[in-house]
């Protein structure tokens, strides 16, 4: 049989048409969709970040509750800047200190910020953003009582539960009586029964308890304590990438003024705001710095204390 190329012409044109035919449709269903496809992304994009985010309320003036019950202080100030440099919507709630890092690992919440210092144990089980704070640790006792650093053996001290403060008296002062407590402020209540001689605690919650009616017959004895943990950071899961996020907020807010401004108005920009940066700087330049070690706890009492009464 003899098959002409005309006819074989013919036949390839008669199943190619469908074909491209095909391919053409597929091609437009392509294109119609690759603008939808991006609008999606660019919707996922823009969809706000919903953080939740715990706190410790009973840790003055970092975070802790009004009259009213409503959370204040400068880790709630600090957070709704953060989040507002994100855009992020973001809800802080209140809980039990020794809850913080479990129930972060067991996804309760996504970060806590609780005056939280930068420890390895620490860093063995969750992951830190970048410091947004440094403080030492002081010890507190009553006005006339002769109690110091250098002789705790057989004193009762009292310090909050898994706190920088509560490591270093058992690290350091082993031979000490260490009373530890849920919270600073049930440590206070045993301080000013008697309960307790003396209580080691974080510099700035401390200096602002001795501010108030109840500790106004208490002092700082000696002198500031540094440690290698004097760092604060908002603790997350590890691996999370709201570290990274937080971390870019965090730098923003320093750079355009917002975190001096917060700090600021929580501590004195002489006491505070110009530590962060001399801290970063590894450079001393005024008394009060808080992560120096000799540094008298009394005289930032008195500084903030010329501070407040220049302002007011």
């Amino acid at each position: 049989m003899t098959i002409s190329m005309t006819s074989l012409m013919t036949k390839k044109a008669f199943w190619l048409a469908p074909l491209s035919a095909a391919m053409l449709m597929l091609a437009g269903c392509n294109n119609s969709s690759a603008p939808t496809d991006s609008a999606e992304a660019d919707a996922a994009t823009d969809t706000p970040l919903n953080i939740k985010i715990a706190t410790e309320s009973s840790y003055k003036p970092f975070s802790y509750t009004d009259a009213d019950g409503k959370l204040i202080g400068y880790e709630i100030e600090l957070v709704d800047a953060l989040c507002a440099q994100m855009k992020a919507e973001c809800e802080v709630i209140s809980q039990d200190w020794d809850g913080l890092i479990p129930g972060l690992n067991a996804q309760k919440f996504d970060a806590a910020i609780a005056g939280m210092s930068i420890t390895p144990e620490r860093k063995e089980v969750v992951e830190f953003s970048d410091p947004y704070f440094h403080s030492g640790i002081i010890l507190i006792g009553k006005k006339g009582d002769d109690i110091s650093v250098e002789a705790l053996k057989g004193q009762p001290v009292a310090s909050q539960r898994s706190t920088v403060a509560s490591q270093y008296l058992q690290d350091e002062h082993a031979d000490a009586d260490v009373k530890l407590y849920d919270t600073q402020d049930n440590a206070y209540l045993d301080l000013t029964s008697g309960r307790v001689r003396a209580m080691m605690s974080d510099k700035v919650t401390g200096i602002d308890w001795l501010k108030t009616e109840a500790g106004k017959d208490y002092e700082v004895k000696g002198q500031e304590i540094s440690t290698n943990d004097d760092a604060m950071g908002i603790a997350f899961r590890k691996g999370d990438p709201l570290v990274a996020k937080f971390n870019a907020a965090l730098a923003e807010l320093k750079a355009n003024g917002t975190y001096d401004q917060i700090t600021g108005s929580y501590f004195g920009t002489s006491t505070t705001a110009a530590a962060q940066k001399t801290a970063a700087n590894g450079s001393v330049e005024q008394v009060v710095v808080v992560d120096e070690g000799n540094v008298d706890a009394n005289a930032v009492i008195a500084e903030e204390e010329q501070t407040e009464t220049a302002t007011n």
